[in-house]
Formats: C-alpha cells, structure tokens, sequence
C-alpha cells in the first residue's frame, strides 16, 4: 500500500448493516440507529461490548426535529460508556462518517469502532423537510430572494447542460438505471422499472427539474464496524481495508463558481486516490457509489471524481458503460434515486454497499466483473463539501 501519510493502523471494514429506507417510519431514531448496528455486529461476528469507540453521523439536527440529536439518539447506536462523537458536514455525512472512524482507528486509539449514521427526515417540518433548508442562506446575499435547494440544483444542472450539451433525455437515462438497479435491493423505497419519457413527463418542479429527476425523502439508518488489522486478521478471511480518504469544501458563496464541474470533488478525489496510490483512476476503479440525490449528480461526480472525461459521462451512461453489467458499474445498489435519501444514512449505504461488492455478498445486485477496488463518495452543505472512500479487498 502506497501512503503520503504516517499510519498507525491499517483500517478494515468488517460488517455492515442497514435498515429499510421508508417515508414515515415507525421506528424511533434510536431504534433505527440499533437496528442498523445490530445488524453490522452481527456481520462482524461482535456484540456491542467488544465496541471500543463510536463514531456518528447525521445531517441538521431539525430533520429529527430534536436539537442537539447526536446524544439524543446515541443510546441506540451504542454509544453507552463508550467515547461517542458525532460528525455532520450535511449531505457529506454519510461518507465523513466513515473517515472519521477511520482517524480513530488509523491513530491507535481504538481497535473496534462502531460507525452508525441516521436520519429521519419524515418528521423534519410540514408539509415538506424542505423548510429546513429556510435557514442555511447567507441571510444578506440570499435569503431575501427566498430561494429553496430544489432553485438552486436546477441552477447547477442548466448551467451543466448547457456547458456540456448534455441534454435532459441523457440525464433522464440515470434515474431510469438507477430505479431499475433498485428492484434487487429488499432496502429499496423507491425501485421502479421506468422509461425516459416517464422521468421526462413527470411533475415539473424549478426547469429543468421534473420529480423523478430527484431523490424522495427518506427515514433510515445505515452502520459499518471498522476494526485495527490485528482484529481484522482475527475476524475474518475477507476484510475489505480503507486504502484512501478524501474531504474538501469550497467556498459557500456558490454563485462565484463555475457550476458546471465540482472542483470540491475532484479535489477530495486527488486526496484520496494520492493515498491508495491511484494515478489513473479510470481504470483502477472497477465499481463505483456516486453521490445521487439528483440525476443529473451523477453525471456531475464521475467527472469530477475523474472516472469519466469532463462532459462525456453523458455518452458513457447511454454506451451501458455504467450498468451492473458494464465495464464502470455505476450506483448497483440502485442509489439514492431509486433505494432512497436519508441524507446521512445514505451516504453511508453507498460505503456499506461497496463493502459487500468487493466480498461478492451483494446477491442480486453484484456486478458481473470481479471487483477488487471501489469507491464511494458523497456530497453537500450549499454544494461545496465533497467526502470520497476507496476500498479495497
């Protein structure tokens, strides 16, 4: 393994578990959080006394409507006498969760981290979670004009199209694949088997945006247990090892950027890939979670996570290049679009879901070609955080 930097402990992956991902979930968020890490304990063949550390994520605390959530709903991700901490860069969490239990372990200063990530947005505000988002605005520059997240994506995405000529059919095709990947996933709350002109006469929300252009809103939570190689050795015949970690942001005054290409990932890409001494990604990584909360992002991200030219990852998606069955398998899990969108929770599912790729334990969903390096990235705040993991078996 090729590093730039001193560390400790090699860090591997060696249990994931999720919950469903539903609008309107019974479950408390501490009875999600517990599912989920039950389920990755079990996996990892350890109960929660063997759990030397606990490391969280989870977005604005106003989508559980609770403040100061991180204690509120750490009972039920175990973290009980144990050092807990919890960790938020917004739709970036799900994947800094991860790298920040990889510090802890990577540091020597625990063996066995348990790594949970919840979100329950469902009761955030009403009618919509969306009102959360009232109070993210720079309260001189934005928030007069009373924009929304929704207003300033189909920003992003005009602006995308228009530098790449890359038209709404083209996008259309990821939500259409992404759907469909998801009907393998039993955690999937919104798979469907769709065509293009379905997403195309969908609800028009802000152009170019129309409903299934976007991600539904989600309750849900996911866990991994990340362990020293020492415990590794001792847990398990397939551990899968974090080779690299990426994190950046770029400024949040979004309107002096360049929309069309997200510098924030391609610079958190550079980090990591610089770590797992990856110098030609294209064809080092063999399967890939980008971050996909819109359509449109994940055309945005495999450019600007370098696995596809700038403005040709439109051609690759209608070449098939990102099927399950193509040579850059793209989102198998179904990704957000299609398993859903509990923003923490699902950043972590991208990362749990390349965990079980590289072990082959993926069912239904695996890829067709062996797979022996994956990355999983997401994205967030006013679109300026991006969070990138490599793994590899």
């Amino acid at each position: 393994m090729k590093t730039n930097i001193y560390v400790k402990n090699r860090v591997a992956i060696v249990g994931a578990g999720m919950t469903l991902f539903r609008r309107r979930m019974l479950e408390t968020p501490q009875e999600l959080a517990w599912i989920a890490a039950k389920r990755a304990l079990d996996q990892a063949g350890l109960e929660l006394r063997d759990i030397d550390c606990v490391v969280s994520g989870s977005a604005p605390d106003a989508f559980d409507g609770i403040h100061l959530k991180g204690e509120y709903y750490s009972e039920g991700a175990g973290a009980i006498r144990k050092p807990h901490i919890r960790v938020f860069v917004g739709g970036g969490t799900g994947v800094f969760v991860p790298i920040a239990a990889w510090w802890h372990v990577a540091s020597g200063l625990c063996r066995r981290v348990l790594v949970v990530a919840e979100e329950k947005m469902s009761s955030a505000a009403d009618p919509h979670p969306q009102a959360v988002f009232r109070h993210i605005w720079d309260p001189f520059m934005e928030k007069p004009l009373n924009p929304n997240l929704i207003w300033i994506f189909a920003l992003e995405m005009h602006r995308y199209m228009h530098k790449c000529g890359v038209t709404k059919e083209d996008i259309a095709l990821v939500a259409v694949k992404n759907k469909r990947n998801a009907l393998d996933n039993p955690y999937a709350q919104a798979a469907a088997n769709i065509t293009v002109e379905d997403v195309l006469n969908s609800e028009p929300l802000v152009y170019p945006v129309n409903r299934l252009d976007i991600s539904p809103v989600s309750d849900g939570a996911a866990a991994l247990v990340m362990v020293s190689e020492e415990w590794a050795r001792r847990l398990t015949d397939t551990p899968v090892w974090v080779e690299g970690i990426g994190y950046t942001l770029d400024t949040s005054y979004w309107t002096n950027r360049e929309l069309s290409y997200p510098v924030y990932l391609k610079n958190a890409a550079e980090m990591a890939y610089k770590m797992a001494g990856i110098e030609r990604p294209m064809r080092e990584i063999d399967v890939a979670e980008p971050y996909d909360p819109f359509d449109y992002k994940e055309l945005h991200h495999l450019e600007g996570l370098g696995l596809a030219p700038r403005c040709k990852a439109a051609e690759m998606t209608r070449e098939g290049v990102t099927q399950r069955d193509g040579d850059l398998p793209v989102c198998p899990s179904g990704g957000l679009l299609g398993v859903g969108n509990p923003i923490a929770a699902a950043g972590l599912m991208k990362v749990a879901e390349i965990f079980w790729q590289l072990r082959g334990e993926a069912g239904k969903r695996q890829v067709k070609k062996s797979v022996t390096t994956g990355l999983a990235q997401a994205w967030g705040d006013l679109m300026q955080i991006g969070t990138v993991v490599i793994l590899r078996r």
